[in-house]
């Protein structure tokens, strides 16, 4: 008798369902996908090698037809698979039950093409009953969806392929255009523009300390002789001036001053009481999206980090499929949340009758469940046996869920008008607010943006003292404050995702890997739970929107989402769909042929900038600024200088780009003299930031000492003193216990010490914000070297993997921002989808670091190429690289896809 083998993606997901299935039942991982477009050159058959289109991987003249190839590192997954399949006498394939999922199973169909019966097992969760249900109602594969999943490839894979070697010759080798993409990096490049084009304005208002009996509260100005005091939305973000046509009073500085005077010295008056009851129902449980803003919100986990932590919990049956639009429950759920309710918080705090929500989202996606705890009953998440980010995020889910089938909250807002006398500027008027919880009720598992309901319960709840019109509290403080109006804030990765989301634009499930796109391709930097566009975003974006303003347009992308939603329901074909996308005298192709010509390289690299004395180009080594000047002899010459990285676009105004200039064209002021060499000290500013120089550039000197400063360290605020300090480590801290000596110093990653070991073995660690590098002693040094050696960005390996034969440093495993890594040296290299910590191998581990390594810089330059010379403060800016001639396509498409992926974002 044969065997069922089941596929699923993943290792940990086939250890989770086996223990749910018979004994004859063998369950094998795909690890993700078998099968994809060429990513690279060396994938593509031989009998296609000559093809034009085979760089693409899509014939567009042959009814799009797509190349699919087994990359490298599947072909031994494929032949175990194919093994497995020997002797079975069924195949299910029990892939997640989204398109990506449906397209997976397609693609191992057409792969192993099974002699046996093929069934399609589709799930939600992975708990017994589930996939007892599931064995019971097998299906066929649905094609409309593998249509849509294959169309949305080819379209990504077109709009990819198609724009990305054009922004290579006419902005900066190595970019990569998206359909999704480039319209969420635009929307960080227009909210980075309106805050460059925003103008602060002042106000004033006062705020008072009262007390009626013995209970103090506060108290703001409102009115100052009927007219409402000017507040912060009051004013034209364009100018900073009021808006035209505001009836508001804008309080001058001396005014406010006056008034505070006059209103501590005359009496105060309650004029008004008010009580408004109110109440407050609980969200809907999670979808993708709002899971990824909420634990970006509360847990300050990436978009990365949640998908990546969700798909570990579904995985191992914590919880149900974490790619849903959905925020239906079904009646097993509303029934286990209800039971968890009535145990944990008393009947009091359960909603009447269960709670259904409907989904309002656009494009609602295939799976038909919102995320919440899996099974029939919803283990609590201190019986879980989770701890870390797992642990967060289930209780995350576990909150949100319970919550839903909670009762209302019950709350009285609180508003008090009190008068007061103003003197000779008239009557004034302020007003008090508070805010009552008369019942918690959801409110006591789940507050929307803090981690903690009780915490949020107290901080949520403002009494006021029982006031009533007539009433003269005593006025003990008043305070006048200035303000300022603020810019937009730029985009967290909550509020991206939420943009994205609200204008219909995208997967939600492809929403993380979109901005760890954006991220990794030098688009935008991540600090600060802020997404900061570059200059290249700017010069992207304003590139596309003068040319394929379509493509970047948010309207005209939602409704291609809209199309590919239909074609999944077979409501539109997907063929003449493409044909109407790609191809005649409006399509893709024929427009960027048509564009190639007009577009000129040098306009492509210049960001224009309003109220900047220059422009900033984009070079092969980042962002610089050039301006013309007048020499000595007369002539005209362009001057250029590097742009330091952390100066961004919103940032950089005319002040800074002149202090810029001025350094680069009359060299910098020196600081003082170093005592020791008589040399002068000088501050100057580099790609990397400021650092600090000893002497300057010379045929003598030609690489004289340097040295960055700190991180959070003002140049403005350095003495000479420190820089010299700087100039001079490592500094000695003594000899360390074990032998060998003990340095402190500055290097790339920050200030560090390290123990010289003998034979040239040291261990480093990097010192902490707290830590001076210019006064930490041996001790400090000491205490660091007893803590367990972190990676970059300070993080503890998960474990080593191993020494490679032949190598002296070990493999190690961490866990990032995006996702597991492995790392050896300076180079590190992410998991493939499906691998994990347990299964990772060291050969495994080898040919992701070489893989990553032959990508890297060196692989970048020419063979035979010198290595870049050491960046020079008196040499010019590099100028803007030649663009390749348009006889080279054909070879600059074939290294494409060497450089970047483009059709994946």
């Amino acid at each position: 008798m044969g065997h069922t083998l089941v596929i699923v993606e993943s290792p940990t997901k086939a250890r989770t369902i086996r223990g749910f299935l018979p004994k004859d039942f063998k369950v094998e991982a795909s690890m993700g996908h078998v099968r994809d477009l060429p990513n690279n050159a060396s994938e593509i058959p031989a009998a296609h090698k000559g093809e034009k289109w085979a760089n693409l991987g899509v014939n567009t003249a042959a009814n799009f037809e797509p190349l699919y190839v087994v990359p490298k590192d599947k072909k031994k997954v494929v032949k175990e698979l194919k093994d497995a399949l020997k002797g079975a006498d069924q195949l299910l394939l029990a892939t997640d039950e989204d398109r990506e999922g449906e397209s997976i199973s397609w693609h191992l169909l057409q792969l192993l093409s099974p002699k046996v019966p093929v069934k399609r097992m589709v799930f939600h969760e992975i708990t017994k009953e589930a996939i007892s249900r599931a064995l019971e109602d097998t299906r066929d594969l649905d094609m409309e969806l593998v249509h849509a999943q294959e169309t949305r490839r080819i379209l990504d894979r077109l709009v990819g392929y198609t724009l990305s070697p054009l922004l290579w010759k006419k902005v900066a080798w190595g970019l990569s255009a998206g359909r999704v993409q480039s319209v969420a990096v635009r929307l960080l490049v227009q909210r980075e523009r309106a805050r460059r084009a925003f103008r602060s304005g002042s106000y004033w208002d006062l705020k008072a300390r009262l007390e009626q009996g013995e209970a103090g509260f506060e108290a703001k100005l409102s009115h100052l002789k009927g007219e409402r005091i000017a507040g912060g939305s009051d004013f034209d973000e364009s100018t900073g001036a009021l808006k035209a046509g505001s009836k508001v009073r804008l309080l001058s500085e001396a005014e406010a001053r006056q008034l505070q005077v006059e209103v501590q010295a005359n009496p105060w008056q309650v004029a008004s009481v008010e009580e408004k009851p109110t109440v407050r129902k609980p969200v809907p449980p999670f979808t993708t999206s709002t899971l990824q803003q909420e634990s970006n919100r509360k847990l300050r986990l990436s978009a990365r980090e949640t998908m990546r932590t969700a798909q570990g919990l579904y995985e191992r049956g914590f919880i149900t499929y974490m790619r849903t639009d959905s925020v239906h429950l079904s009646d097993q759920a509303i029934n286990a949340a209800r039971s968890c309710v009535s145990e944990k918080y008393g009947k009091d705090y359960l909603s009447p009758s269960p709670r259904q929500f409907s989904t309002k989202a656009r494009n609602a996606q295939e799976a038909h469940e919102a995320i919440r705890p899996a099974g029939e009953a919803f283990r609590t998440p201190n019986a879980t046996g989770l701890d870390g980010k797992d642990l967060a995020l289930y209780e995350l889910i576990w909150k949100r869920t319970v919550a839903s089938q909670m009762s209302d909250a019950r709350l009285t807002m609180l508003a008090v008008e009190l008068q007061a006398d103003g003197g000779s500027l008239g009557p004034a008027q302020f007003r008090a607010s508070g805010k009552r919880i008369d019942f918690a009720g959801f409110f006591r598992a789940y507050v929307e943006g803090s981690d903690d309901p009780d915490a949020a319960l107290e901080g949520q709840e403002l009494l006021l003292p029982a006031l009533k019109v007539g009433d003269r509290p005593a006025c003990k403080a008043v305070e006048a404050l200035g303000h300022q109006t603020q810019p937009p804030a730029r985009y967290s990765e909550a509020a991206l995702v939420k943009m994205l989301e609200k204008e219909g634009i995208g997967r939600p499930s492809t929403y993380a890997s979109i901005i760890g796109t954006i991220v990794d391709r030098g688009y935008a930097t991540l600090a600060n739970n802020s997404l900061t566009p570059s200059f290249t975003a700017f010069a992207v974006t304003a590139l596309l929107e003068e040319h394929f303003p379509d493509l970047v347009d948010t309207s005209f992308t939602a409704r291609m989402e809209n199309t590919l939603d239909e074609i999944s329901h077979g409501q539109v074909k997907w063929l003449p769909y493409l044909e109407s996308f790609f191809k005649g005298e409006k399509g893709l192709e024929t427009q960027v042929q048509q564009r190639e010509g007009d577009i000129d390289p040098g306009v492509s690299r210049t960001v224009e900038l309003e109220g900047l004395p220059c422009v900033v180009r984009i070079g092969r080594f980042g962002a610089y600024l050039e301006t013309k000047r007048v020499a000595e002899d007369g002539t005209e010459e362009l001057l250029k200088a590097t742009l330091p990285q952390e100066i961004t676009p919103a940032d950089l105004d005319a002040e800074k780009a002149e202090l810029i200039l001025r350094q680069k064209a009359d060299g910098p002021e020196p600081l003082g003299d170093d005592p020791e060499s008589g040399e002068q000290v000088y501050m100057l500013f580099g790609q990397y930031g400021p650092y600090v120089q000893r002497g300057q550039v010379s045929d003598e000197n030609p690489k004289p000492k340097r040295a960055s400063l700190p991180k959070g360290a003002k140049p403005e605020e350095l003495t000479l003193e420190d820089a010299i300090a700087l100039l001079r480590l490592p500094r000695q801290l003594g000899d360390h216990p074990e032998g060998g000596r003990v340095e402190a110093g500055l290097g790339r990653f920050g200030p560090y010490v390290v123990h010289h070991k003998g034979k040239g073995e040291k261990d480093y660690r990097s010192l902490k914000a707290e830590d001076d590098v210019l006064v930490v002693g041996l001790d400090r040094a000491l205490e660091l070297f007893a803590m367990p050696k972190k990676g970059r960005g300070g993080r503890t390996a998960l474990k080593d993997i191993g020494v490679p034969e032949g190598d002296e440093e070990a493999i190690q495993l961490f866990d990032g921002p995006y996702g597991l890594y492995v790392k050896q040296g300076k180079v590190n290299a992410s998991l493939p989808e499906g691998t994990t910590a347990d299964t990772i191998t060291l050969e495994q581990a080898v040919e992701l670091l070489a893989a990553k390594a032959a990508t890297g810089k060196a692989a970048a330059r020419k063979p035979g190429a010198k290595k870049p010379a050491a960046k020079k403060p008196a040499a010019k800016a590099p100028a803007a690289k030649k663009a390749p001639s348009t006889t080279k396509t054909g070879r600059l498409r074939a290294s494409a896809v060497r450089v970047i992926r483009a059709a994946d974002s």
